[in-house]
């Protein structure tokens, strides 16, 4: 048992036990991507480039992904550089780019994907198959009811 300085106990405290758990599982799934050339981020943003058919802007990206807009540019620079995606310009606003997976980006989603779930599986395996789906729902639930809603 974790105790702070003012006799709370730290494992009671529902923000410490979120931070702690979501810190073992980042660190965990950032070793398993980093063969793949990614990190929890980026391969965060690449999965959304790949699911978003016509490109998402990076306004939208940083949205999704809950980060500063300036964070996604470097994230996206990142990910350009390794041409795994690439910035066309939109039909609906010039001044808007799009982040567009390229056939590179669409094979490194899947290897990455398949050592991120065995990164994931790993430190998931002290819960039963519906305890992980309970906690997925309820995490699921806590970031949609704190998300800001997409522009479309």
């Amino acid at each position: 048992m974790e105790v702070l300085m003012d006799g709370t106990v730290l494992t009671d405290d529902v923000g410490y036990l979120l931070s702690r758990a979501s810190g073992l599982l980042v660190r965990a799934t950032n070793a398993a991507l980093a063969d793949h050339g990614l990190r929890v981020r980026s391969y965060s943003a690449l999965l959304l480039a790949c699911d978003s058919g016509d490109g998402m802007s990076q306004r939208d990206l940083a949205e999704a992904l809950g980060l500063d807009p300036s964070q996604v540019v470097l994230l996206v620079d990142e990910l350009a550089a390794a041409g795994l995606v690439e910035r066309r310009p939109s039909v609906t606003d010039r001044r808007t780019k799009l982040v567009c997976a390229t056939e590179a980006g669409h094979a490194a989603r899947a290897s990455a994907q398949r050592a991120a779930a065995a990164a994931h599986a790993a430190q998931l395996e002290e819960l039963s198959d519906d305890e992980r789906e309970q906690l997925r729902g309820l995490l699921g639930r806590l970031v949609r009811a704190g998300q800001p809603v997409l522009r479309g």
